[in-house]
């Protein structure tokens, strides 16, 4: 289907006109802070970073030009109350969460928090690479378990790699995985956290969940109140489209969200992230127009590659990896010619590109960029 055929049958020209995803701001300040940022500076569109591209929400604007007032203030009493929200959307106690700058921070924590002599960090490849980027200064021994043909966790070879040795493990399972997109089923993960030793712990990064639409995937919080191995880590970098004001958390047992703090930063998040992120927490205005949107991207970029005969892996969240012909940073660089930014190198797949999903109106001009590099024997 070709992107006018999408834009006529769906909503989204609503969801998205003008420069801001649900509509100008009158106010002058708050107007700073209405547009989706698409575009880079130099005008190219952003599909490359797995960003949500219809902008944060009303509330979260109004809540962000209000918090402004507190800008000279220390945040430890919003903190607390972002807290105190959170553990109650959960149904936790506020001692079982904890804040970060992103979700990466709390990765990291995790990373410096279990480090230990003679430790082994166990992954897959490919994944998610900042908790590589944390276990470098750490005494872990590395090991990347390659996904199944599926493209799933292969959680046979991680449960060996990690139990094997006897010695203590940290298993990262990033679920939807990144950069593949794919999902492992949850019922084979909770198989293997209701029978592991309590010397591998389980660092479960669900950035993406709110995405996922397939009943084998579900959340792993239904193991911190009897399991201490357990880490489930949440984003509003992605659904709630906050990438930019970085505030992430992790939800844990007691006892391993306290030893978690040990490790993070003091005053670690500010106060406009605390103030957009509690606006939009629960927003299913917000959450429905993002998967729609989604959907219709995802739906037009599929069916382009599958009209190309370009080999694509199933997606759970919003973005995907399809693959091309030709030399992947030779594709990169004409994509950025014809003002699109797309993926970057995830060994070992460096014939697949990662292709985030941007509105429906900027994925059509993908898709017909798509078509003519075939016609020019480019893909």
């Amino acid at each position: 289907m070709r992107r006018r055929d999408f834009i006529r049958a769906g909503t989204v020209s609503g969801i998205v006109a003008g420069t801001g995803a649900f509509g100008a701001a009158s106010d002058p300040l708050a107007a700073l802070v209405r547009g989706p940022g698409r575009r880079t500076r130099s005008g190219e569109v952003r599909l490359n970073s797995n960003e949500n591209p219809l902008g944060i929400a009303p509330a979260a604007r109004e809540a962000l030009v209000d918090a402004i007032t507190l800008a000279n203030r220390y945040p430890s009493a919003q903190n607390a109350a972002m807290v105190s929200q959170l553990a109650a959307a959960h149904d936790v106690g506020d001692d079982q969460v904890v804040l970060g700058t992103g979700s990466a921070e709390v990765l990291q924590m995790a990373v410096q928090a279990f480090a230990a002599p003679r430790a082994r960090l166990v992954m897959a490849d490919p994944t998610y690479e900042a908790v590589t980027n944390y276990q470098r200064t750490e005494a872990y021994e590395l090991i990347k378990v390659p996904l199944t043909s599926d493209h799933e966790h292969d959680l046979d070879r991680m449960r060996e790699a990690a139990e094997g040795s006897g010695h203590p493990a940290l298993v990262y399972l990033c679920n939807p995985n990144n950069p593949t997109a794919t999902i492992t089923p949850s019922a084979a993960i909770d198989a293997w956290i209701a029978d592991a030793p309590p010397h591998v712990f389980f660092l479960s990064d669900e950035a993406y969940i709110e995405y996922v639409e397939d009943d084998r995937m579900w959340s792993s919080l239904q193991w911190i109140e009897s399991k201490r191995n357990v880490l489930v880590v949440k984003t509003f970098s992605k659904i709630y489209a906050l990438a930019g004001l970085r505030l992430g958390y992790g939800i844990a047992h007691p006892d391993t969200a306290a030893r978690l703090r040990d490790f993070a930063s003091r005053n670690n998040v500010n106060q406009l992230a605390i103030a957009a992120a509690g606006a939009s927490y629960g927003d299913e205005g917000l959450i429905m127009k993002s998967r729609e949107v989604n959907r219709q991207s995802r739906e037009m970029t599929e069916a382009t590659l599958d009209e190309l005969d370009l080999q694509r892996m199933p997606t759970h969240a919003n973005f995907l990896m399809h693959r091309i012909n030709g030399d992947l940073a030779t594709y990169r660089n004409r994509m950025a010619e014809a003002g699109f930014l797309v993926g970057r190198d995830f060994p070992p797949k460096l014939d697949w590109n990662r292709l985030s999903f941007g509105l429906p109106e900027d994925m059509g001009r993908f898709c017909d960029t798509l078509r003519d590099f075939r016609k020019k024997g480019w893909i």
